[in-house]
């Protein structure tokens, strides 16, 4: 019985010289033949073996990336449906408060008025989300690093890095 490279297998075949355990013997003076080249990969193959294998668990990293991205979606999905669930409700609850909010008014003022202040209330309130909102917006700065390390790709790609300094 052979390994791999071509040499004996110490323990042998059942039955064969050596197979109890021991090796078989050899003559004195007689040397046990080499492994051959030719029966040892060459670079070559152990290089695309290699490149193979690093491809394989390329694309196998990539999908558990993508089985677990999907499924983390998923979640993010259903999250994003309550939370749209939610603001409706919420609506519809400030809806009924600011009726509400109108005919209580409306008992001691006309019920014209009473409407125009509850209108009017909502419209402070959107003015100052607004001014909120655009305030936040101002302070945005975008991605200022990735933006520089942009601006020095041209020169870099010339070899004159010297330049970015």
């Amino acid at each position: 019985m052979t390994t791999g490279y071509g040499a004996t297998d110490p323990l042998g075949a059942p039955g064969a010289a050596g197979s109890a355990g021991f090796p078989a013997s050899t003559p004195v003076g007689a040397t046990e033949a080499a492994p051959d080249a030719d029966d040892r990969p060459s670079i070559g193959t152990l290089l695309s073996e290699i490149t193979e294998d690093l491809s394989t668990l390329f694309r196998q990293e990539v999908e558990l990336a993508k089985v677990e991205l999907t499924e983390e979606a998923k979640k993010a999905g259903a999250g994003a449906g309550m939370f749209g669930g939610a603001l409706v409700a919420a609506q519809l609850a400030l809806v009924f408060v600011s009726i509400s909010l109108w005919w209580a008014l409306g008992a001691l003022i006309n019920r014209g008025w009473s409407a125009l202040v509850v209108a009017i209330l909502w419209g402070v309130v959107a003015y100052v989300l607004v001014k909120r909102g655009q305030k936040q917006v101002k302070e945005v700065r975008g991605a200022p690093r990735t933006a520089e390390t942009l601006k020095k790709i041209p020169n870099a790609a010339r070899g004159h890095e010297e330049k970015n300094r």
